[in-house]
């Protein structure tokens, strides 16, 4: 098992390092000119030409890139040009708060999706079947920030029941059901396009299980029914499940940006719009590649369960 964590960890380099190449070329495509956008109503030519001299932006773009990732291997991100701060602090203080709302709605897209697509081949062409079926469906072909609005407009504007926006209330508040509270709607919408997309993939692969022949022999054997389809099946299902699970954990993670933008969640979603709109080009890259690293390492481990479950991935 450790030689095979560190295949993955090795395979891993030059994805990231793609990641880092793509980024810096799309921030550099962007129109305008940072030092502009920087210096605002003091932005005369000669101001200009001086803060792009400063920033290191007058070289060639070879040259920017692999001073920009050298700076970065040795943990220096860089510095913030709007908010005046090192990026990394900056991403930091986000991430906890988008981890917050994309763990929350992960958990829930695992959880719920897991079971209703057991259920559903549980009952195949039954009336629970037929149900999920149909409520799986009407989430996938929502989009969810517009499921996010019309949820703010029905439970905070009419019902009243939840806050709008932010992640904690502006007057008192703070804590843990303050958080709850607030989290429920976001974390909702997040959530619904990864559930139907794992609970559709759960259904396919507990099918294809049912029907093998140990799931027979162990019902010939009187094994309780609970136990097949829970213990027995759900067991081997699992290892085509997990990559389904590692794909929509990078779907929450992405969505997580316009969820954010939709709640004025203070998350590294809403950081990067910002920054992208004040054409933060450093804090930009710095939160893409933070986000991407993140996800690079999630579907790591989510490899090493799968070969945990199946030892055959190894070899």
């Amino acid at each position: 098992m450790g030689g095979y964590i560190l295949k993955r960890l090795l395979s891993a380099i030059p994805v990231l390092f793609g990641i880092t190449v793509i980024v810096f070329v799309i921030m550099a495509l962007i129109p305008g000119d940072p030092a502009t956008a920087i210096l605002g109503s003091y932005a005369t030519p000669d101001n200009v030409e001086r803060l792009n001299r400063h920033l290191g932006l007058d070289r060639p773009l070879w040259q920017q890139y692999f001073i920009w990732i050298g700076n970065l291997l040795q943990g220096d991100f860089g510095r913030s040009f709007a908010l005046n701060r090192p990026v990394l602090d900056e991403i930091l203080d986000r991430f906890g708060a988008t981890l917050i709302l994309a763990g929350t709605s992960f958990v829930l897209c695992a959880v719920l999706g897991i079971m209703a697509g057991v259920v559903s081949a549980a009952r195949q062409y039954g009336l629970a079947d037929k149900a999920i079926t149909f409520v799986v469906i009407l989430g996938i072909s929502i989009p969810s920030f517009f499921l996010g609005m019309m949820m703010i407009l029905l439970f905070a504007v009419q019902l009243r029941w939840l806050p709008a926006s932010g992640m904690f209330s502006i007057w008192g508040g703070g804590d843990l059901p303050d958080l709850l509270r607030h989290l429920i709607m976001p974390a909702a919408a997040l959530s619904v396009v990864a559930t139907g997309v794992v609970a559709r993939l759960s259904r396919s692969a507990m099918l294809e299980v049912l029907r093998q022949d140990f799931i027979r022999t162990a019902r010939a054997k009187g094994v309780h029914e609970r136990r097949v389809i829970w213990g027995h099946a759900l067991r081997m299902a699992m290892v085509g499940i997990i990559p389904v699970l590692g794909i929509q954990a990078g779907f929450v993670l992405s969505g997580a940006v316009y969820i954010e933008m939709v709640f004025q969640w203070p998350g590294v979603g809403r950081m990067l719009v910002d920054a992208i709109l004040k054409r933060d080009i450093l804090l930009v890259q710095g939160g893409v590649v933070f986000v991407a690293a993140c996800y690079v390492m999630f579907n790591i481990v989510v490899d090493v369960a799968q070969a945990w479950l199946d030892p055959r991935i190894k070899t």
